[in-house]
C-alpha cells in the first residue's frame, strides 16, 4: 500500500471514529432513559478496560508507580466529565449536548491563559467568541431554553478541558497507552462504586442497554483509541484533530434523525460553534506541526481527550 493509499485510509478510519462518537450521544441518552447512570458507566468502562486489554495486552508491564498517580489525577476530571455529561443528557438533547461539548476545544486555550499563563493567540480568542455566540444561539438566545441538562454538559466540557490540560502538561511525561489505561480503569472503578452504594443493584435486562454498553466500551472507547493511535503514527496532530473535530456534527446529525427538532437559530449557534472550535484548533495544531514531532503525547486538541466519549 503506497504511503498517499495510507493515508486515505487511515484518514476515513478517523472519520469513523468521530462518526462513532456522535452516535454516542443518541445511544446513551436512550440507554439511561431505563438504567441507571452509574451503572452504565461502570458496566461501560469496564468493558472498556477488557477490551484495552485485548487490543494492547503488554500495557499492564508499562505501569509504574508515577503513571498510576497522573493516570488517576487525569482520570478524576475525565470521570467529571463523563458523569456531567452523562448525567445532562437526562435533561436536554443528545444534539445540543453533542455541540456544547465540543466547547471544550474552545474552553481549553482559555483555561490554560488562566491556570497555566498561557496567553491564547487572538485567533483562539476569536474562535472562542465566534463559538460563545453560537452558544448563545443554541440556547435559544432571549427566549430563554437553557435548560439543567445544558448546564450539566457545560460543566463537562469544562472537566474535559482541565482533563487535556492536565494530559498536556505532566501528562506529556507519560506513555500514553499505560496512562489511559489508568484512567479507564479508574473510572470503572469510581462509578461502578458509586452504583453499588447510590442505586439499585440490577443488570442491564434491556438488550438495546447492552448494545450501549458494548457500542461505547468497546467501539467508542478502545477501539477509537487503537485507530488514533495508529493515525497519529501516520498523518499529522492537525489532520486528525481537524477530523475528529467534526464530531459535533455527526452528533447534530444523529440527534437529528432520532427526532431532535432544531430551529434556525439552533442550527446557526451550531455552525458558529463548530466554526469557533476549527479556527482555535487549526491556530493550535499548525504551532503543534511546527514545534513537535508526531508522537504519543504531542497534541492538546481533540485526541487528547480521546477517551471521553
Amino acid at each position: 500500500m503506497s504511503a498517499l493509499t495510507n493515508r486515505i485510509w487511515v484518514s476515513l478510519a478517523l472519520v469513523g471514529v468521530a462518526v462513532v462518537w456522535g452516535g454516542t450521544f443518541v445511544v446513551v441518552k436512550d440507554a439511561i432513559e431505563i438504567y441507571p447512570v452509574f451503572a452504565f458507566l461502570g458496566w461501560r468502562f469496564w468493558i472498556a478496560v477488557i477490551a484495552f486489554l485485548l487490543i494492547f495486552p503488554s500495557v499492564i508491564r508499562k505501569l509504574d508507580r508515577k503513571t498510576i498517580a497522573v493516570g488517576i489525577f487525569a482520570g478524576a476530571f475525565l470521570c467529571l466529565g463523563f458523569v456531567f455529561q452523562t448525567i445532562g443528557l437526562q435533561g436536554t438533547t443528545a444534539s445540543r449536548a453533542a455541540f456544547i461539548t465540543g466547547l471544550f476545544v474552545v474552553i481549553t486555550p482559555l483555561l490554560q491563559a488562566l491556570l497555566l499563563r498561557r496567553m491564547p493567540s487572538a485567533m483562539v480568542a476569536i474562535g472562542a467568541l465566534i463559538a460563545l455566540v453560537g452558544l448563545w444561539f443554541l440556547s435559544g438566545g432571549n427566549n430563554g431554553s437553557w435548560q439543567a441538562g445544558d448546564t450539566s454538559v457545560l460543566v463537562a466540557a469544562f472537566a474535559y478541558s482541565a482533563h487535556i490540560i492536565i494530559l498536556g502538561s505532566i501528562g506529556r511525561r507519560h506513555a500514553v497507552l499505560p496512562l489511559t489505561f489508568v484512567q479507564l480503569a479508574f473510572m470503572a472503578v469510581v462509578c461502578s462504586g458509586v452504583s453499588l452504594v447510590t442505586e439499585p443493584i440490577a443488570l442491564p435486562g434491556a438488550g438495546s442497554v447492552w448494545l450501549a454498553i458494548l457500542f461505547t466500551g468497546v467501539l467508542a472507547s478502545a477501539v477509537a483509541f487503537a485507530v488514533q493511535t495508529y493515525a497519529q503514527r501516520h498523518i499529522s496532530p492537525a489532520r486528525t484533530a481537524l477530523i475528529l473535530i467534526t464530531e459535533p456534527a455527526f452528533g447534530g446529525v444523529f440527534g437529528w434523525l432520532a427526532g431532535d427538532v432544531f430551529t434556525i437559530g439552533a442550527i446557526a449557534g451550531a455552525a458558529l460553534i463548530l466554526a469557533g472550535m476549527i479556527l482555535s484548533e487549526i491556530v493550535s495544531l499548525r504551532k503543534a506541526d511546527r514545534d513537535t514531532i508526531v508522537h504519543e503525547t504531542t497534541i492538546e486538541g481533540p485526541s487528547v481527550a480521546m477517551m471521553r466519549e
